[in-house]
C-alpha cells in the first residue's frame, strides 16, 4: 500500500513544476554548513535546533538577496511611480515557508534538511510569528514598486494564556532570538521631531526647540511569487540622540541621562492592541507621528536620487508617489507632507495642497463611532503644534469652500468640520483623511455604501468622485498552497497550476462538481486535515476531540460587535437539546472559538470566560460525551490560523449586519473548504454572490432590517420573554449554572444583554437557531456538503488580494501591473553585460546606483 503524502510531498510536487531548472541540493547543504560555522559559530556538536532554523533561514535568504538588489536595480532603472502603503500594524506570521514557496525553493531545500538529518517541519515550527502582509505579497508578485512602511515594536500583541478560564496576557518578545529577515539600515537614519514651538518669521515658519528621536529603519524582503522581484518592507524602530552634554560628567547627571533614552524609545516598544475603541493616548498619537514623519522624509529622499526627481521638481512629486493610509493611524502625513513642502521647501500653499491630495489615498476600516479617532486639540498643542496651526488652515478652507457650496447651512458645516467642538476640542482624523486624499474607499461593497451613505454621507455629497470599493482579499500563496497543500495539489491535478497566480481560473472546479473522485479527493483532505489538527490540539493543549465530528469555528477578534455571544447561545441551546434527547442521532460537533480580547476590554474579557465556563460544564457532562464539545482556542494568531482554517468544516461569520467592515477570515476559510455560516455583513455579501447564495448558510437581518429595528426600537426583552430556549439559556448564564462558584460572575454580560446591547443579538437568535439545524441536516450527507465546499471554492477567484491590490493600482494609484519576470541573478545575462551590483558599489558607492 503506498504510503499517504505528507504536506512537506504535497507542496514539493506543486513547487517544482515549471521551474527551470532543479536546484543544487549539494550547494545549499554547502551554504547550510557555511552559515552553521560562520554566522551562527556553531558545530553539529553543540548547535540546536533553533540554530538549525537560522541556519536555514539565512541560506533561503541567500537567495533573496541578489533577487532584492536586482530588483532595486530595475526599478532605479526603469523609474516607476512608487507606491507608499502605511500601516501602524502588520500582521504576525512566519516567513521561511512562505518564502521557499515563492521562490521555488522548497523541494531542494527539503531535500537538502532530510540530507542533513533534519526535519523541515520541525525547524519550521520553531520559526517566531514575525512580520507577514496579503497586500505586499500581492504588490510584489504583480511587478509593482512597492514599498511597506510601519513600526519595529519591540513587542508585538500579546501573547494570550487562558488560566482559570481567564485571559491573561503575556509579552510577545518576538525579537528575543533576532530576526534572519531583517536588514538595519542605519545610513537611512531619520530625526522625528515632538514638542517646540513655532516661529513665524519673514523666511518663513521654523518649529523650533523640539526633543528629538531617530527612526532607524529596519528592512525585510517581500519576494513576489515566481517573478524574481523583491519588495522591501521598511520598519522604524525609536532611538534617542547621543548628544550628551559632557558637563553631565560632573554633575552626576550622566547616567541617568543615558536611562531617560528609554523614555524616547518607548515609541517604537509595544503595538497597541486593536479593540475598535479610540483611546486619545499621547504615546499613540507619538507612534503615529513618528512612523509618518520618518517615512515622508525617506520618501522625499528616494525621489530626489531618482532619476525622475531631484530638489527642483517636488511639483511632480505625485507623478511618482502614491501614498495609501491605511485607516487613520497614518492621517498626519497630510499635514506633515504639508509641513515638509510649504515650511522645508517652500512650495506655495495652493501648490502644496495640491500635491498632498494628488498623492494621497485613504481606506477607511470601520463604521463604529468608538472606533475613529478624534484626538484632543490640547494634546496636539503640546506634542505638535505646527501641525495643529496646518490642521487649523486646512480646516478653515476647507469650510470656506463647504459654505459657498451651502450658504447658511450652519449644520452641515459643523458636521463637516476637521475640528470637533464639545467640551473638550478634537480633531477627527477621518475628515482629515477624506479631505486631504483624493481616493476614499471601504474593504467590501456593503462597507462602502454605507460609509456613503451614512458615516461620510455630507463628504460623498459634496466629493462623490472620491468614494470607491475595494472589497479585501487575500494570497492564495500562504492561504492555500503553504498552508493547505493537499488541496492546492488536488485542484492542481484538476485545473493546472495558474490559479495561483489567476484565483478566477478556480471557477473551472464548477466542471467537476458532479464528479465522484474529485468529491472524494476533497473530502479526503478535509478529513487528514482534521486528523492532523486534532493531532496539534492534544499535543500541545492536551485536548482529545472526534476528528469525525463537525469543526465548527469562529476565529477573530472577541467583540460585542463579532457576536461570539450569539455562539454561546447556540451553544447551550444545542447542549440543553441533546440532554432533554439524549437518543436522538444528532450531529457531532467540535466547537472551536479562539481569538484575543483587548486588554482593557472587560466586556470581551468576559466573554472568554464565559466560553470556557460552558466548556467546563459541556465538556465533561457525560450524557453529552463527544456529541458536543467546546474548545477556546488559547492564543490564537496567524500560525496557528494557518492550522486550524484547512481543517474547519464550518465559518462562523456572525457579526450585526452593518457592523463588520469586510473580513478576511471569511475568505480563508471559504478558499479552504470550509461552509459559512453568517449574516449579510461585510465580504460575506459578496460571498453569496460568487459561489451562490443556497451554497451559504445566510440567516438574520439585513442592514435594513437593522435600521427599521433601531427606529422601532430593540427590546432584547421581548424576545427573551417569547423564545422558551433563548429565556432557558440566558437563564442559565444568569443563575450560575455554568459558574456555580460564583452564580452572579455574568450577571454584567446578561444584563448588557437585555437591555444595552447596540449589536443585537436575541433578535437574530430564533434565525441563527433554525439555520444551525439546516447546517446538522447537510452535514449528515458527506456527498452534498462536499458539493457545496466545492462551489465555494469554486467562487474564491474575486478575493485574491491580487484582484484587490490591481484595482488599487489602477484605479487610484494610477499604476500598471505587471506579470513581468524580470533577471534572476543566476540568469544567463546579455552578451555585454552591465557592471554586476559588486562592482559599482566598488567603482561609485551605493547610492550612485539606487537607494533602497
Amino acid at each position: 500500500m503506498a504510503k499517504p503524502l505528507t504536506d512537506q510531498d504535497r507542496r514539493k510536487q506543486i513547487s517544482v513544476r515549471g521551474l527551470a531548472g532543479v536546484e543544487n541540493v549539494a550547494d545549499l547543504k554547502t551554504n547550510f554548513n557555511r552559515h552553521l560555522h560562520f554566522t551562527l559559530v556553531k558545530d553539529r556538536n553543540v548547535a540546536t535546533k533553533r540554530d538549525y532554523y537560522f541556519a536555514l533561514a539565512n541560506t533561503v535568504r541567500d537567495h533573496l538577496v541578489g533577487r532584492w538588489i536586482r530588483t532595486q536595480q530595475h526599478y532605479y532603472e526603469k523609474d516607476p511611480k512608487r507606491v507608499y502603503y502605511l500601516s501602524l500594524e502588520f500582521y504576525m506570521g512566519r516567513t521561511l515557508q512562505n518564502t521557499m514557496v515563492n521562490l521555488a525553493l522548497e523541494n531542494a531545500c527539503d531535500e537538502a534538511t532530510y540530507q542533513l538529518g533534519l526535519d523541515m517541519e520541525e525547524l519550521q515550527d520553531i520559526e517566531e510569528d514575525l512580520l507577514i502582509a496579503c497586500f505586499l505579497d500581492s504588490m510584489a508578485s504583480l511587478g509593482l514598486a512597492a514599498y511597506g512602511y510601519g513600526i519595529r515594536y519591540e513587542f508585538g500583541i500579546f501573547n494570550q494564556k487562558i488560566v482559570s478560564g481567564w485571559q491573561v496576557e503575556e509579552a510577545d518578545d518576538w525579537l528575543r532570538y533576532g530576526n534572519p529577515w531583517e536588514k538595519a539600515r542605519p545610513e537611512y537614519m531619520r530625526p522625528v521631531h515632538f514638542y517646540g514651538r513655532v516661529e513665524h518669521t519673514a523666511d518663513g515658519v521654523k518649529w523650533v526647540d523640539t526633543q528629538v528621536v531617530l527612526a532607524l529603519p529596519y528592512d525585510t524582503p517581500v519576494p513576489g511569487y515566481r517573478n524574481n522581484i523583491v519588495n522591501t518592507m521598511r520598519l522604524w524602530s525609536a532611538k534617542a540622540p547621543c548628544d550628551f552634554n559632557l558637563k553631565d560628567f560632573n554633575v552626576g547627571g550622566y547616567i541617568q541621562a543615558v536611562l531617560d533614552r528609554n523614555l524616547a524609545e518607548n515609541i517604537s516598544r509595544v503595538l497597541y492592541p486593536n479593540d475598535n475603541f479610540f483611546e486619545g493616548k499621547e504615546l499613540r498619537l507619538k507612534q503615529e507621528y513618528f512612523v509618518v514623519a520618518a517615512t515622508l522624509q525617506d520618501i522625499i529622499r528616494r525621489f530626489k536620487a531618482s532619476k525622475f526627481g531631484s530638489t527642483d521638481v517636488l511639483f511632480s512629486l505625485h507623478v511618482q508617489v502614491a501614498i495609501q493610509l491605511n485607516d487613520t493611524h497614518p492621517a498626519l502625513a497630510i499635514p506633515e507632507l504639508m509641513r515638509l513642502l510649504v515650511d522645508i521647501e517652500k512650495v506655495p500653499w495652493e501648490k502644496a495642497w495640491d500635491i498632498v491630495i494628488r498623492t494621497c489615498a485613504y481606506t477607511n476600516h470601520t463604521v463604529l463611532p468608538e472606533a475613529l479617532e478624534r484626538w484632543p486639540v490640547d494634546l496636539f498643542q503640546n506634542l505638535l503644534p505646527r501641525h495643529l496651526e496646518i490642521i487649523y488652515e486646512i480646516n478653515r478652507r476647507h469650510l470656506e469652500r463647504i459654505s459657498k457650496l451651502y450658504p447658511g447651512d450652519t449644520d452641515r458645516i459643523s458636521r463637516m468640520s476637521l475640528i470637533e467642538e464639545g467640551d473638550v476640542k478634537k480633531i477627527n482624523m477621518a475628515h482629515l483623511c477624506i479631505v486631504g486624499s483624493h481616493a476614499v474607499n471601504g474593504v467590501a461593497r456593503i462597507h462602502s455604501d454605507i460609509i456613503k451613505n451614512t458615516v461620510f454621507k455630507d463628504f460623498y455629497e459634496v466629493d462623490p468622485e472620491k468614494f470607491q470599493n475595494k472589497t479585501n482579499g487575500i494570497t492564495p500563496r500562504r492561504w492555500l498552497v503553504m498552508c493547505n497543500p493537499g488541496l492546492a495539489e488536488v485542484i492542481a491535478e484538476k485545473i493546472g497550476e495558474d490559479y495561483i497566480r489567476d484565483l478566477d481560473q478556480l471557477k473551472k472546479l464548477l466542471e467537476f462538481v458532479n464528479d465522484d473522485a474529485f468529491i472524494r479527493d476533497v473530502a479526503k483532505i478535509k478529513q487528514e486535515n482534521k486528523m492532523k489538527f486534532a493531532a496539534h490540539l492534544e499535543a500541545h493543549y492536551k485536548v482529545k476531540i472526534n476528528p469525525s465530528s463537525m469543526f465548527d469555528v469562529q476565529v477573530k477578534r472577541i467583540h460585542e460587535y463579532k457576536r461570539q455571544l450569539l455562539n454561546c447561545l447556540h451553544i447551550i441551546t444545542l447542549y440543553n437539546r441533546i440532554k432533554n434527547e439524549p437518543n436522538k442521532p444528532w450531529t457531532p460537533r467540535t466547537i472551536m472559538i479562539g481569538g484575543k480580547a483587548a486588554p482593557g476590554y472587560h466586556t470581551a474579557k468576559m466573554i472568554i470566560k464565559l466560553i470556557t465556563s460552558i466548556g467546563d460544564i459541556v465538556n465533561n457532562d457525560p450524557v453529552v460525551g463527544d456529541r458536543l464539545k467546546v474548545i477556546f482556542l488559547e492564543n490564537y494568531r496567524v500560525t496557528l490560523a494557518e492550522k486550524i482554517i484547512p481543517a474547519a468544516d464550518l465559518s462562523e461569520q456572525i457579526s450585526t449586519a452593518g457592523t463588520e467592515a469586510s473580513g478576511t477570515g471569511n475568505m480563508k476559510f471559504m478558499l479552504n473548504g470550509a461552509l459559512t455560516i453568517g449574516t449579510m455583513d461585510g465580504a460575506n455579501v459578496e460571498m453569496a454572490e460568487e459561489a451562490g447564495e443556497e451554497n451559504l448558510f445566510i440567516f438574520g437581518m439585513r442592514v435594513h432590517d437593522v435600521e427599521a429595528l433601531d427606529k422601532k426600537g430593540y427590546d432584547a426583552v421581548s424576545y427573551y420573554n417569547r423564545v422558551p430556549e433563548l429565556k432557558q439559556a440566558v437563564d442559565q448564564i444568569a443563575g450560575g449554572f455554568f459558574s456555580p462558584s460564583q452564580p452572579g460572575l455574568f450577571k454584567d454580560l446578561v444584563n448588557m444583554l437585555m437591555h444595552h446591547d447596540r449589536f443585537k443579538v436575541f433578535a437574530d437568535y430564533e434565525d441563527y437557531i433554525r439555520c444551525q439545524e439546516r447546517v446538522s441536516a447537510l452535514y449528515k450527507n458527506p456527498k452534498e456538503w462536499t458539493k457545496m465546499v466545492i462551489h465555494n471554492i469554486a467562487g474564491c477567484g474575486k478575493f485574491s488580494s491580487d484582484r484587490t491590490i490591481s484595482e488599487y493600482a489602477r484605479e487610484i494609484w494610477g499604476m500598471e501591473p505587471s506579470l513581468e519576470k524580470i533577471a534572476a541573478p543566476d540568469d544567463p545575462q546579455p552578451a555585454t553585460p552591465p557592471l554586476r551590483a559588486v562592482e559599482v558599489f566598488c567603482l561609485h558607492g551605493f547610492d550612485s546606483l539606487f537607494s533602497f
